[in-house]
């Protein structure tokens, strides 16, 4: 049975552009794929809590040394990390903050991102161990800035990062430069948003 991801990452939550993109994704995908199912993470609901030395202590302490609050913040990475990996296609719904991601997902891949276990190290460098994944990443912006900036190379190094090489990254921009613009660059999202959907 086939499993998508959806990942939110709007602090407007379901009234964000970026997530109700990631939702009519979904819809579609579920159409094509009846027998599948959707999980959901919405990290303006539910943060992922900020890196700091002691989780990534408890990341890096041998499990059976781990103390019991350890435990808790390893238990809490890998349920993450359970989650990614039994998905076969992920969506990410992202909106420019500030020129970059929400903080939020920031967090999160800080906490999926864990040598051993998402990637490994090798003389050839970093090695993605999550391989054999789809991403549709709906990124939604103010401004217009284009494909080639700094918050869409993140997004795809991070993905790559963990062997999430096969990344569809469609953009909706000048969403504030005035409602003719903002029509047009969600109309455009919405036709390759099918053609994504019938893809994957």
């Amino acid at each position: 049975m086939a499993n998508l991801l959806k990942i939110q990452t709007s602090l407007f939550q379901q009234d964000g552009q970026s997530s109700r993109l990631a939702d009519s994704f979904a819809s579609q995908w579920l159409e094509k794929n009846p027998g599948g199912t959707v999980t959901s993470r919405d990290l303006a609901a539910q943060p992922v809590p900020h890196l700091d030395m002691e989780r990534f202590q408890a990341f890096t302490t041998p499990e059976e040394e781990r103390t019991p609050a350890q435990r808790a913040v390893a238990d809490f990475s890998q349920a993450l990390i359970d989650e990614i990996s039994a998905a076969d296609v992920l969506v990410l719904g992202v909106p420019m903050y500030n020129f970059s991601v929400p903080s939020t997902l920031s967090t999160y891949f800080d906490h999926i991102a864990r040598a051993g276990i998402t990637f490994r190290y090798t003389p050839d460098g970093p090695q993605g161990l999550l391989t054999g994944k789809k991403a549709v990443v709906f990124i939604t912006r103010g401004g217009i800035y284009g494909e080639d900036h700094a918050q869409t190379a993140y997004i795809r190094q991070m993905l790559g990062f963990i062997g999430i090489t096969d990344v569809e990254l469609i953009h909706a921009e000048g969403l504030a430069v005035g409602e003719d613009s903002r029509q047009q660059a969600l109309e455009s999202a919405q036709q390759k948003m099918a053609l994504a959907a019938q893809a994957a």
